[in-house]
């Protein structure tokens, strides 16, 4: 070894001078046996003295792993300046459109929709049906309040409650059911504001949709059942009108010898005749006009016949102020099925063809917009008329012929035969019944109505001898709401 050994750096780099500044000469330097072994020292001068190229040095490249998106967004100078980032966005958008499509294809393939307006029948027995129905979800409700106030002034209220607009749900047969009912602000020819109900549920639960209808409709049918309904026209629509009544039974209603079965028999012979009509092409509707003095139980018999062959009762005033020909012959031309359409008063409405102005409006239908609704162009078939009046004699003959009115029926003041048979209606008292016929005819009344008989049955029902004693009531009309003329 050499006195001061040479230095790590000096015999790394294998300089020619010593660390003491003499030069050396060009031959090899021979270390006899020893391996000099640079310190730790020695390498970290060495280290300071010629350093390595650093990682973050920009000109030394560095290889990118493509599986790593950080350092490939981070590597690419386009992203960094902005343009990376309209390309996310653009993806993100198509993504989110993608989604949307497919949860779209997704609702179309797994839901089914069902779209109930309120201009169907279906919309209020739905809504019944639900508003009783136990197994749902509701949180906007709507009240239905039915007020009734009876002739000796007591009032009866009644509250139900109805789903309301807004969302609900209930559960049918192990399957969930959605139903959203919507108001629009449109308002329908009927006057009131447009609605639907939509239901939703599965596909695969479709079929269930049919028996909630069906239910809907067997419901509404049982709470009619054995009643009459009456309809009145309201804007272009039939609307029920009040609380449906119990049908009145035929043999109730007390007419002449004949003329009650008479009329029974006639329309039981068109009901079943309706391919007998169509084979010849006759338009198949009938038309009776009932007349007579008032109280004679015209149109008491008329709600007796309806409910003898269960049909209910559409009452229209053709002397309406608002009521046009257009609107008239659309009425009639979409009257509820099994319904008697009731033209009450009708001579009121016109007058030899001239509009009824004495009273102080004008009506808006025509005599020949009338004529052409009962039998024209455009008028409605399998249809029953019923027409009322108290002075057939101010009725135009083109009103009469047939087609219009096929059948005529007097309904006068009450016969001996009807009073009898009245009597023992209330009463049931055949022992009875010759002293109060003795004592009825001692009267000698012009005429009775069975109204004013009834009257009287009524003010003493529980005692035939009281009727008996206050028989000369009929001689007071006044007493009874009753007045000669």
């Amino acid at each position: 070894m050499v006195g001061q050994s040479m230095g790590a750096l000096d015999w790394l780099s294998g300089d020619k001078s010593s660390s003491e500044g003499h030069k050396i000469s060009n031959d090899p330097v021979i270390v006899e046996g020893v391996i000099q072994t640079p310190s730790t020292e020695d390498l970290s001068l060495l280290n300071y003295n010629h350093p390595h190229n650093s990682p973050t040095d920009t000109n030394v490249k560095k290889d990118v792993n493509p599986f790593n998106i950080k350092e490939v967004f981070a590597s690419n100078p386009y992203f960094a300046a902005g343009g990376g980032l309209m390309l996310l966005g653009a993806g993100f958008s198509i993504l989110r459109k993608g989604v949307g499509s497919f949860a779209n294809l997704m609702y179309r393939r797994l839901i089914v929709d069902l779209e109930i307006r309120n201009s169907d029948k279906s919309y209020d027995w739905f809504l019944n049906w639900m508003s009783n129905y136990p197994n749902r979800i509701s949180r906007q409700l709507s009240v239905k309040t039915s007020f009734v106030q009876h002739q000796n002034g007591s009032v009866m209220t009644g509250f139900s409650f109805v789903p309301g607009p807004g969302n609900h749900w209930f559960k049918y047969k192990n399957s969930w059911f959605f139903v959203s009912r919507e108001r629009s602000e449109r308002i329908h020819n009927s006057g009131q504001p447009m609605e639907t109900v939509t239901l939703k549920t599965l596909y695969k639960d479709r079929y269930l949709l049919a028996s909630i209808l069906d239910e809907a409709r067997q419901m509404a049918m049982k709470l009619n059942e054995g009643k009459t309904v009456l309809y009145k026209s309201w804007g272009q629509d039939w609307r029920i009108f009040g609380k449906p009544r119990s049908k009145r039974v035929i043999d109730s209603v007390i007419l002449d010898k004949g003329i009650k079965e008479d009329i029974l028999t006639d329309v039981k012979e068109f009901l079943k005749s309706g391919s007998w009509y169509h084979d010849r092409g006759i338009p198949y509707r009938r038309g009776y006009l009932l007349y007579g003095p008032p109280g004679s139980g015209k149109t008491s018999f008329i709600q007796a016949l309806a409910g003898e062959f269960d049909y209910n009762i559409a009452i229209m005033n053709v002397g309406e102020p608002n009521l046009t020909d257009d609107r008239l012959a659309y009425l009639m031309n979409n009257i509820p099925e099994h319904t008697i359409l009731l033209l009450e008063d009708i001579d009121a409405a016109f007058n030899n063809r001239s509009q009824s102005t004495e009273k102080g409006y004008v009506s808006g239908v025509t005599f020949s917009g009338l004529l052409n609704a009962l039998d024209g162009v455009a008028s409605a078939e399998e249809v029953i008329t019923f027409m009322t009046t108290n002075h057939p004699e101010r009725l135009d003959p083109a009103l009469l012929r047939p087609g219009r009115i096929d059948m005529k029926v007097l309904i006068n003041n009450a016969s001996d035969y009807q009073v009898e048979q009245m009597f023992l209606r209330f009463y049931d008292d055949k022992e009875k019944l010759p002293i109060f016929m003795k004592k009825f005819k001692d009267l000698e009344l012009p005429y009775v109505s069975t109204a004013q008989l009834q009257g009287l049955f009524v003010q003493f029902k529980e005692s035939p001898e009281l009727a008996i004693e206050n028989v000369e009531i009929l001689k007071s009309p006044h007493m009874n709401n009753f007045f000669y003329e």
